[in-house]
C-alpha cells in the first residue's frame, strides 16, 4: 500500500517567530495547509488574539507550531494552544521543537523549583479534542525522565535532530575521518546509541576549586575531524574548552552540533569566524529549533542550519 495514502490533511497555525520554519514545513507536503492567527495587544499589553477561519476547523486534524523563546510569548501561545482543540478538531498536535525548561528538571537542594515540571503541567492541561489527548512533538529534550512530569491530557512524542546531523556527515569530504565527542557523560547517554557507527571520544567535567575543567576522559582523536555532540548550547564555554582539549590531543579538525542553539544575549557571536584565532570550530551545526538564533546565524561561518522542516511534517502526518 502507497504510504501516502495513510497520510492526513493537517491544518497548521503557528506563532509570529516561527513563521519561516511553518512554511518550510508545508513546503514538503500538499496536505498540510498554512492557516494564520492575529496576534494584536490592548493597550496594556495584554494579548488580543483572533483565530483566523475557526469555523472551518470543525472535523479537521489540526496543529501549532510554538516556540517558547522568552517568557513574554508563552501566555498568548499557550492561549492559542488551549483554544484549538475546543473547536471539535479532530485532532490536534501541538509542536514545541525546543523545551526552554528543561535543563533545569530535578531539584538539588530544598527550595529549589524545577521549572521542567511547571512547564510540562501546563502543557498537561491542554483540553482533550474530539481525537483524544493532544500529541505533543518535543526535539531532543534535556533529560528523557522528564517524560514521566507529562499528565494523561497529552501524549509526548520525544524526536531527535541526530538523523539530520548523521546526514551532513556523510555529506563531508573526510566522512571517514569522522569521530563523534560528547562533552560530558549525559550527551554520551543521551546519544551514543543513535551514533555508534563513529568512533567515539568522551569529555568529562570536573572541578577544580571555582573552575570546571573539561578532560579527555576515553577515545583518541588524533589525526581526525572531532564533532562534538550535544543537545543544547547556551553560553558555549564548554564546548569552547572541550574544543581546547580535543585540539591538544591531536584533532585534526573540531566542528561541533547541538539541536538548540539556544545562545542568550547573542553569545553565538563568540563563534563567528571574525579572525584566526575564533576558527577553532570548522562547522558549528544547529537546527531551526530556536527561530531567532536560527535567523541571527544565517550565512554566518562557521554555523550551518539543518531544518527540522521534514521531520516536523513527517510527525505531523503519521
Amino acid at each position: 500500500m502507497d504510504k501516502s495514502q495513510n497520510k492526513k490533511h493537517v491544518v497548521l497555525f503557528y506563532c509570529a517567530e516561527c513563521e519561516d520554519l511553518a512554511r518550510k514545513v508545508a513546503s514538503q507536503s500538499d496536505l498540510i495547509t498554512l492557516q494564520t492567527i492575529k496576534w494584536r495587544n490592548f493597550d496594556d499589553g495584554f494579548p488580543n488574539i483572533f483565530i483566523n477561519n475557526a469555523q472551518d476547523l470543525r472535523g479537521q486534524h489540526v496543529a501549532f507550531l510554538a516556540s517558547f523563546s522568552s517568557q513574554g510569548v508563552i501566555f498568548e501561545q499557550l492561549s492559542v494552544i488551549y483554544a484549538l482543540p475546543r473547536l471539535f478538531v479532530a485532532s490536534f498536535t501541538v509542536v514545541l521543537p525546543f523545551f526552554p525548561t528543561g535543563s533545569f528538571e530535578r531539584m538539588e537542594e530544598e527550595g529549589d523549583v524545577a521549572t521542567a515540571f511547571t512547564m510540562a503541567r501546563m502543557l498537561s492541561n491542554i483540553p482533550i479534542s474530539r481525537g483524544g489527548p493532544t500529541s505533543l512533538v518535543i526535539y531532543d529534550i534535556h533529560a528523557l525522565q522528564e517524560r514521566f512530569y507529562f499528565g494523561d491530557h497529552v501524549l509526548p512524542l520525544f524526536e531527535t535532530g541526530i538523523p539530520l546531523l548523521k546526514q551532513r556527515l556523510h555529506q563531508l569530504p573526510d566522512s571517514d575521518k569522522i569521530v563523534v565527542a560528547f562533552p560530558d557523560d549525559g550527551a554520551w547517554k543521551r546519544f551514543h546509541k543513535q551514533l555508534d557507527h563513529f568512533p567515539a571520544v568522551v569529555c568529562n567535567k570536573v572541578r577544580e576549586g571555582n573552575k570546571r575543567i573539561v578532560r579527555l576522559k576515553e577515545g583518541n582523536p588524533a589525526g581526525c575531524h572531532v564533532v562534538i555532540v550535544d543537545d543544547l548550547v547556551q553560553s558555549g564555554g564548554t564546548l569552547i574548552e572541550c574544543q581546547k582539549v580535543l585540539a591538544a590531543n591531536g584533532a585534526s579538525k573540531v566542528s561541533a552540533y547541538v539541536t538548540h542553539g539556544v545562545f542568550p544575549m547573542q553569545s553565538w557571536e563568540r563563534f563567528t569566524h571574525k579572525d584566526v584565532s575564533e576558527k577553532a570550530f570548522t562547522y558549528f551545526w544547529i537546527t531551526d529549533s530556536c527561530p531567532l538564533t536560527a535567523k541571527a546565524i544565517a550565512n554566518r561561518a562557521p554555523f550551518e542550519v539543518l531544518s527540522l522542516a521534514g521531520s516536523i511534517a513527517e510527525s505531523l502526518q503519521t
